[in-house]
């Protein structure tokens, strides 16, 4: 059995061939694939963040509506630039969304991709501490948001409150007890992996690694996943972690199918160049459902995770893409196993 989510990157654009033309169209149609999925039985609806793109952004109005029209569904990101976040702003942004959907979100933070403008974060109001640089930035940023999401006070009351403060020390409200165990690291190397374990986050890996040893992308990732588990159980956490992946999935199982997907069929790993070093990206699962099925059994980062989540064409639609998921959950996950 798998957690089988969608992840969206919410893209919109005014042309009349997309279904998704407007800021607006993205955010209304997000929750309504969110819904749509979870009547589909689908465990989790998930949404990336980009800044200074058409697409999404800002996370949280976005999951605390989806948590508001939805019982049971994951919600999550896929992932939060920490490089952009100020950490106490964000868990109190988490913490009432988490509270709104009745404890059912889960967070994946990062340090981000290749950005739309330079040195974005900037613009944001943060710049790295001297000698230090982006990545340690976005390090320090989810430390901080780790640690308050424990929910222990920290700032020095007011002795002369507007209103009666509660004894000792004060922490971040609202507080969500349990969201700091539901936060997911997105690490693109074997060593990012092993780091978050060590600091007790879930992980989440996509269809892209920032490294290449020449062995296909699921072995690589199947390995990433492996030195993830093992640095866990040398932390010594006293819970089980979870590991998700993502991967384009698209049975062709209509004419439509066919017509939007059907040359992507017997598509390849990529090896090309990304800051600076070279990177594997995974390759895109089309085909009939008995081919999806043969390939997807060999892969054995897919086989190692407990979660997967499938990105979404999302500019084709609420209907079409509920269609997608709704093919990958009955002609492709029984035959896996993960039904």
């Amino acid at each position: 059995m798998k957690n089988i989510g969608f992840l969206s990157f919410g893209h919109w654009n005014p042309s009349p061939h997309s279904a998704t033309r407007s800021a607006a169209d993205a955010l209304t149609q997000s929750i309504e694939l969110a819904v749509a999925a979870e009547e589909l039985g689908v465990d989790g609806a998930y949404y990336r963040v980009h800044h200074f793109a058409r697409q999404l952004a800002s996370p949280f109005p976005l999951l605390a509506a989806v948590g508001a029209r939805t019982s049971r569904i994951e919600i999550g990101t896929g992932i939060i630039d920490m490089r952009y976040e100020n950490p106490l702003y964000m868990a109190e942004d988490a913490g009432a969304a988490d509270l709104i959907s009745g404890g059912r979100l889960q967070l994946g933070v990062s340090r981000g991709s290749p950005e739309q403008v330079v040195d974005g974060y900037r613009y944001f109001g943060h710049l790295p501490a001297g000698g230090s640089d982006h990545a340690e930035m976005a390090r320090q940023h989810t430390a901080v948001f780790l640690e308050v999401l424990e929910g222990r006070g920290f700032a020095e009351p007011n002795p002369r409150p507007m209103f009666a403060n509660p004894p000792g020390l004060l922490r971040i409200e609202p507080h969500s007890p349990g969201l700091r165990d539901r936060i997911w690291w997105g690490a693109g190397t074997r060593a990012t992996a092993e780091w978050t374990a060590q600091q007790g986050m879930n992980l989440m890996s996509s269809t892209l690694l920032s490294e290449d040893t020449g062995v296909p992308f699921s072995q690589l990732q199947a390995e990433q996943i492996e030195r993830f588990r093992t640095a866990w159980a040398e932390a010594g956490h006293d819970r089980t972690p979870r590991v998700s992946v993502s991967r384009s999935i698209l049975p062709l199982v209509s004419d439509l199918d066919r017509a939007y997907f059907g040359r992507e069929s017997g598509g390849q790993d990529q090896v090309g160049i990304l800051d600076g070093g070279r990177a594997r990206f995974g390759k895109t699962y089309a085909g009939e459902p008995d081919q999806l099925v043969r390939e997807l059994a060999e892969d054995e980062a897919v086989a190692a995770a407990d979660t997967l989540l499938i990105t979404v064409p999302n500019q084709l639609g609420v209907d079409y893409n509920a269609h997608l998921l709704q093919s990958v959950l009955e002609h492709v996950a029984p035959a896996l196993g993960w039904r």
